[in-house]
């Protein structure tokens, strides 16, 4: 079904919530709220190394994007809870299943990086790709004199 957005059109807005949803605390935060709801300390900790402030960053594009909900309750102390709307709980699911599968794979992405990493220590150079890229062997996105890719 068309819907007149194309997320390979650097202009589609579309690109903006992949952002928002792939961004490593994005997914994270996604993942967690698809668990239960949560107050705002137990966020944090669950999602273990944020700061303060990007998780609220975070949360706050979420809840722009209609994927969470933030309750504010009227006590003292004020108590602000977060749960994951009907659309957020769709996103979490697709992305929960993503970190499921990074999990898993965990060991062999690992052994990857070492045959990579000892590749290129013996002098092998990147992988073609990489290079015509512009990347080298740290995949800062540099060219041989130190210019970005075109």
């Amino acid at each position: 079904m068309p819907t007149g957005f194309d997320a390979y059109d650097p202009a589609c807005p579309a690109r903006l919530v992949l952002e928002h949803l792939t961004s490593r605390w994005g997914v994270l935060a996604l993942a967690a709220l698809r668990e239960r709801t949560y107050r705002f300390s137990e966020l944090r900790r669950r999602v273990n190394g944020v700061s303060e402030k990007v998780l609220a960053q975070t949360l706050q594009t979420l809840e722009r994007d209609g994927l969470v909900l933030r309750t504010a309750y009227p006590e003292v102390p004020p108590r602000v809870e977060y749960r994951l709307t009907a659309s957020g709980r769709e996103a979490a699911e697709l992305l929960s299943g993503l970190v499921d599968w990074v999990e898993r794979r965990m060991p062999r992405i690992m052994a990857e990086h070492r045959r990579y990493d000892a590749r290129i220590a013996a002098g092998d150079g990147p992988a073609p790709a990489a290079a015509e890229a512009g990347f080298g062997a740290t995949g800062a996105g540099r060219g041989a004199a130190g210019t970005p890719p075109r």
